[in-house]
This record gives structure tokens, C-alpha cells and sequence, in this order.
């Protein structure tokens, strides 16, 4: 029985070592956790035996325990890097095709030739649906999908609306609105241009006309411009050459009072590019606060909503999980939010390698959720989350391991040397 009891023992002992041989070969994996080898007595006594003088028969591997404490973060310089500080998991699939899901810490993502966010291991990074603001649509894991960069080109989008702050001079010169002619500068007070675009992208450039009109006390006229055409303002007051032209009016102050037609808006622009041929233009002015004061001509706000094609140029991720494209247009597009998932008991994951692992029963099932919020960590961009192996202890460990294996092994040394003593016995 003492052969058993020491074998026993030794393969405990050999358990250990193995353990802890593994978690010294991952201290530098990123992402991953420590195993800690957990032993049972074996002790075999039958109903009626007597408890006060049973002898154990040995130890046994209870179980190999994952344990999941926090590993150090370690800052990098690529964006798709990610950790997450606190508890959860990073929600994977086999691939940006597969519903099969994984669950991993580590967060050393890149791109795949489609634009699809994967690991090197080319499992796709799951995410949810989110609106243009980046709030979550969706948060279940059955609405997540694979995280993907969007084609190097942002969509334009055609000018609607300019807005214009401005001082028209009230010491100006009287003109007649009805002689304008934009070649020719003693027609006309003022002027400013400002670049738009079409549905296609192509930037074009409006030109916006003053003239203080002589039959209208604190009354100023403007002309619309656009690539040195013509545009008519509708429903505005015939001009020059038949251009309707809209009116800006203001008090005895200098201050803004009314514009008309109010809305100002051009007639349809219809550029001969195949845009969108029914493009109108606002102009803004009742919120941009124009003035006519006795000092020169002042353009202090100038702005437009268009916006040409842009190219990819960065990608933000927020410590909520929000992953934001830059283009170079100025523009920014939510792509989704980094899906999370917890388990009632971690321990209860079944590891499938790289890393990752799967839910099972002692697990139990998945929840989902966004990184901030509830019992679920923050989310580092550009950072990974070591191992958590602490590697003096694990070497510590070793030579205890070592140790115990050798006292089992002289144990089956011992038993040996009794038992060819008896043989002996004459």
C-alpha cells in the first residue's frame, strides 16, 4: 500500500511541476492566466471501519484552477491594441462568417485583407450595432457582429446650409441693386466666397454679393454666385440680367432684423456633373448674429455642412468600447461598440488554446454587456494586458514541487528496502 500512497504522490508532485512549467512558458503570452494545481487526500475506509485508525492512501489532482486576477497593462503604439481594466471578456468568433463565440483577454487585434478587426489567429472581434452617435442599438450577444474598418474612402456629402456672420459697412456707398454686375466692383459693396460641394464630392465655390441699396434706408441686397454663374435666390426680388436676389434688413442700431425670404434659399443648382441635380443652398443669418455698424466689412463666422470624399485616417476606440473612423474630410463614423461578456464562475471556462476559451455548464452562461458600465471593466485603446504569472513565485513553486517529488521518490525507496528485508526473513 505505501508503493501506492507514494506513487501517488509522485504524480502529484509531477502535476505540480507540470502546472507550473506552463505558466512559466506563458509569462510573456499576453492575455493569459495563471493555473494554480489543486490537490485532494485520498482516503479509503469501508462502513464499519474504524476512522480513528484509517491511514490516507495518497493525493490526487483535484483540479487545474484558471485564476483570472488582473495583469499588468502594457501601452503600445497600435490603436487596435486593447485592454480591459476590470472584469469581462472580449467576445471572438472563428471567423467574421461563424456564430461559434470565444472569450479571450487578449487584445492584440489587426485588420484582415477585408477590413474585418481580428487577432492573429484570424478570429474576428464581435461588436454591437451602434447608432451615428455611438450608442448601443443592441446588446445581446446574438446581435453582435464582426467589427470592421470601412473602405479607405468617407462618403461626401452635399452642402445644404452656409453660415454667415457678418458687418456690412453703414458709412457704405448707395447703390442700385438692379446694376449689379460682379466683374465690375463699384457695383457692389462687399463680397465673400466660401467652398461647397455636391453629392458627388466635387467642390464648387459660392460667392455671396452686398450692395446697400439706395431706395431702402438700412437695407442690404445679396447676390448668389456660384462657380461665377448666376443662382437665384427664391422668391426673391428681380435683379440685374432677371436675377432674383434676397434682401438682409437691419435697425437703426446696426443690428439684425429680418431677411427675406425668409428662409434665404438659391433655386435648385443643377451642376451639369450628374449630382444631384435638385441641390439647394441655405444662408443662414438670423443665427449668426449680422450687423451693419460703421467700420469695414467683417466675415466672423463662415461655415457650410459639406463635405468631399475622405480617406481613412485614423481609428479611435473609447474606454466605453466606441470605435470611431477618422476620414480626412473632417468627418467621423461610429463603427460599433466592443462587445463584453462575464460569467457567474470563470473557472468553470473550458480553455480552447490561443488563449481563449469557451462557456460551459459550470461556467454557466454568457452575459453581455458594454465596458463601464455595471461589474464590466473600462477598455484601454492602444494598450495589451499581460500575463498574470508572477514568475518568482512560480520558480519558488518549482523547487518546492522538485522537493516533494524527491520525498515521494525516497518514500518508494524506503518501502522498497522493508519490503526486501521481509524477503529476506528466513
Amino acid at each position: 500500500m505505501s508503493f501506492n500512497t507514494a506513487l501517488s504522490g509522485l504524480n502529484a508532485a509531477q502535476a505540480d511541476l507540470g502546472v507550473t512549467s506552463n505558466n512559466i512558458a506563458n509569462v510573456s503570452t499576453t492575455g493569459f492566466k495563471e493555473s494554480r494545481a489543486e490537490f485532494a487526500d485520498i482516503f479509503a475506509n469501508s462502513a464499519l471501519g474504524t476512522s480513528d485508525s484509517a491511514i490516507g492512501s495518497g493525493a490526487l489532482l483535484s483540479q487545474v484552477a484558471q485564476q483570472f486576477s488582473q495583469g499588468n497593462l502594457e501601452f503600445t503604439r497600435n490603436t487596435l491594441d486593447l485592454a480591459i481594466q476590470g472584469e469581462g471578456f472580449f467576445v471572438l468568433a472563428n471567423d467574421p462568417t461563424s456564430n461559434e463565440l470565444l472569450y479571450t483577454r487578449a487584445g492584440s487585434f489587426g485588420v484582415d485583407a477585408n477590413g474585418f478587426v481580428v487577432n492573429g489567429a484570424g478570429q474576428a472581434l464581435r461588436s454591437f450595432p451602434v447608432n451615428p452617435d455611438g450608442t448601443v442599438t443592441a446588446t445581446s450577444l446574438s446581435s453582435t457582429q464582426p467589427l470592421r474598418l470601412p473602405d479607405t474612402a468617407g462618403a461626401p456629402t452635399a452642402t445644404g446650409q452656409v453660415e454667415l456672420g457678418i458687418n456690412v459697412p453703414a458709412n457704405g456707398v448707395d447703390l442700385d441693386p438692379a446694376l449689379f454686375d460682379p466683374t465690375a466692383p463699384s457695383t457692389f459693396n462687399a463680397s465673400t466666397s466660401v467652398t461647397i460641394y455636391d453629392s458627388l464630392g466635387e467642390a464648387h465655390v459660392a460667392s455671396f454679393f452686398y450692395i446697400k441699396d439706395a431706395a431702402n434706408p438700412n437695407v442690404w441686397a445679396q447676390y448668389v454666385n456660384v462657380d461665377g454663374n448666376p443662382v437665384d435666390v427664391a422668391g426673391g426680388t428681380a435683379g440685374a440680367g432677371g436675377q432674383l436676389y434676397g434682401s438682409i434688413t437691419f435697425n437703426n442700431v446696426g443690428s439684425f432684423v429680418s431677411e427675406s425670404p425668409s428662409p434665404m434659399t438659391t433655386a435648385a443648382l443643377a451642376f451639369a456633373n450628374g449630382s444631384d441635380p435638385t441641390q439647394t443652398i441655405s444662408m443662414d443669418y438670423a443665427n449668426n448674429a449680422p450687423t451693419q455698424f460703421s467700420s469695414p466689412f467683417t466675415v466672423n463666422t463662415l461655415r457650410q455642412d459639406g463635405f468631399p470624399i475622405g480617406r481613412l485616417t485614423s481609428v479611435d476606440i473609447s474606454e466605453f468600447g466606441v470605435v470611431r473612423a477618422n476620414f480626412s474630410n473632417g468627418q467621423q463614423n461610429a463603427l460599433g461598440k466592443v462587445a463584453m461578456a462575464r460569467f457567474p464562475n470563470n473557472q468553470g471556462l473550458q480553455q480552447k488554446g490561443g488563449t481563449s476559451w469557451t462557456e460551459t455548464l459550470d461556467s454557466g452562461v454568457a452575459l453581455a454587456g458594454e465596458a463601464g458600465t455595471s461589474s464590466f471593466g473600462s477598455i484601454r485603446g492602444g494598450a495589451l494586458e499581460q500575463s498574470n504569472v508572477d514568475l518568482t513565485a512560480e520558480l519558488v513553486n518549482l523547487i518546492t514541487a522538485q522537493r516533494n517529488f524527491q520525498a515521494n521518490a525516497k518514500s518508494i525507496e524506503t518501502a522498497n528496502a522493508i519490503t526486501q528485508t521481509i524477503i529476506q526473513i528466513r
